[in-house]
């Protein structure tokens, strides 16, 4: 059985004993530095800025203490040393969930750590002189035994933070859903009078065009919820013609952007068993896309093709290519695209609807790809099977 160390050493204190003995100033240093970290900490009561020190280093002196393996001590130094008890949180996530609450950003709870870190070798060196082999080997140790802390607590309030993003998003996607609701419809009734002025008439259109745009970022977001919260896209296929789709979501496009030329082309076979208002979301997202991304001199091409088994429809507009270094991530969340130089305003974007776009094609089984050049322009291309039959096989 190797050896232990202890605070009886003829060598002097051991760390972990020395973190026991002193754990009073340890924790009042803890607690002095957490009061600098305002905002957060202006309102927080002393018991408050201790949190769970005294638990954490319990558990660093603890595992300072204990005999441990290489591999034992690979596993701790990457977050996943054995601190959990019976699957309970550990002091260091439960002290990232109380920052969080009281209003730490993650730089300030990390900062915590650096100032233990640093508190706890200063401390130790001035009170133990000396140093051989053994310390050395404590310095290692209780250096992993926080790198596990910090990890555990960035995982933890990562964690929570990402859960109340889209808690907040789908709360807010739900509520904004009636007035914006209300808004398109007083606009459509003021339309179906027919009493209204030139003036008034383009107003109402704006506000019915407004909304109508707003309720699909609603849509969009109560989508990205469900993403984010591990639920996939849901899809009910019926029977329906892709063509017919196509020409009247492009018909309510023309209305959108009466100064834009949209061109349609369909060919071949247009029955398909696909979710109706899912993929108009693919066609309006795309469409709007590139009326939004594209050059205004020149007409947006939408081509629905059937061909055997699938569908394949295309959204081509000319313009400003999309920046070679942004065509990967085109499809992800919270991304911006920029050519060399300053920022292009027109390639930063939240994703929203190109993440969508990719999740309501993936759901029926199809695939979507894009490409962009000064030349051919761009053209996102969504290829999708028929029927969920042809997608198994």
């Amino acid at each position: 059985m190797p050896d232990v160390p202890t605070s009886n050493d003829a060598r002097g204190v051991r760390l972990g004993a020395f973190i026991r003995e002193d754990r009073t100033q340890i924790v009042e240093e803890w607690s002095g530095f957490a009061r600098t970290r305002m905002p957060a900490s202006n309102k927080m009561t002393a018991d408050a800025l201790k949190d769970h020190i005294e638990m954490m280093l319990t558990f660093i002196a603890d595992d300072l203490e204990a005999y441990q393996t290489n591999a034992e001590q690979l596993t701790k130094s990457q977050g996943n040393g054995p601190s959990r008890v019976d699957g309970q949180h550990s002091a260091a996530e439960i002290h990232a969930a109380l920052r969080l609450s009281n209003g730490f950003d993650i730089d300030q709870m990390i900062s915590e750590y650096r100032a233990l870190r640093a508190s706890v070798t200063k401390l130790w060196i001035a009170r133990k002189g000396d140093f051989d082999s053994a310390d050395l080997t404590d310095l290692v140790r209780f250096n992993e035994a926080i790198d596990q802390s910090v990890a555990e607590s960035v995982s933890r309030y990562t964690m929570l933070l990402d859960r109340s993003r889209n808690l907040f998003l789908g709360i807010l996607g739900h509520d904004l859903r009636n007035p914006v609701g209300a808004a398109c419809m007083c606009a459509e009734q003021l339309l179906r009078r027919g009493d209204l002025n030139a003036k008034q008439d383009r107003m109402a259109v704006q506000i019915k065009n407004a909304t109508l745009r707003a309720n699909g970022i609603i849509e969009d977001l109560l989508d990205l919820t469900s993403i984010q919260f591990g639920s996939d896209i849901q899809v009910s296929r019926s029977r329906m013609n892709v063509a017919q789709l196509s020409r009247q979501l492009i018909e309510e496009m023309r209305a959108l952007y009466p100064n834009r030329v949209l061109e349609l082309t369909t060919t071949g076979d247009m029955e398909v068993e696909w979710d109706r208002s899912r993929i108009g979301q693919v066609i309006s997202n795309l469409v709007g896309n590139a009326m939004e991304h594209g050059s205004k001199d020149f007409p947006t091409i939408i081509a629905v093709a059937g061909k055997a088994g699938l569908i394949e429809l295309s959204v081509r507009n000319m313009g400003k290519p999309i920046p070679s270094d942004s065509i990967e991530s085109i499809f992800e969340l919270f991304k911006q695209g920029a050519e060399e130089g300053e920022p292009d305003k027109r390639f930063m974007h939240l994703g929203l609807g190109l993440h969508i776009t990719r999740e309501i094609v993936l759901a029926h089984g199809g695939t979507i790809a894009v490409t962009s050049t000064e030349r051919d322009g761009t053209t996102f291309t969504a290829t999708i099977p028929r029927t969920a039959d042809a997608t198994e096989r």
